[in-house]
């Protein structure tokens, strides 16, 4: 099975092979998606990433709140996006 990992606080010129190179040490990396503003097309300074079970577990447990291109990580398990209900 696999988790989705948020990672967050990236510094802005992080690259998909940057993040891949500190996570794969922990587990099998599956995917990475790192976000961008829509308007502009800059790094939102987050992402997120699909990796094994035990992996993902273990890559929370290092790498959250270690310093990454001078900024504090966060990584923690990913939660659903809740979607605002209409009202009528």
């Amino acid at each position: 099975m696999n988790k989705v990992l948020y990672i967050g606080n990236l510094p802005f010129s992080s690259s998909e092979d940057e993040i891949r190179g500190i996570l794969e040490i922990h587990g099998t990396v599956h995917s990475i998606k790192l976000i961008n503003d829509r308007q502009t097309g800059k790094p939102r300074g987050f992402g997120f990433i699909e990796m094994d079970d035990l992996g993902a577990i273990s890559a929370i447990n290092a790498l959250n709140n270690q310093e990454f291109g001078g900024r504090n990580l966060r990584v923690n398990e990913a939660r659903e996006k809740i979607k605002p209900r209409k009202t009528k």
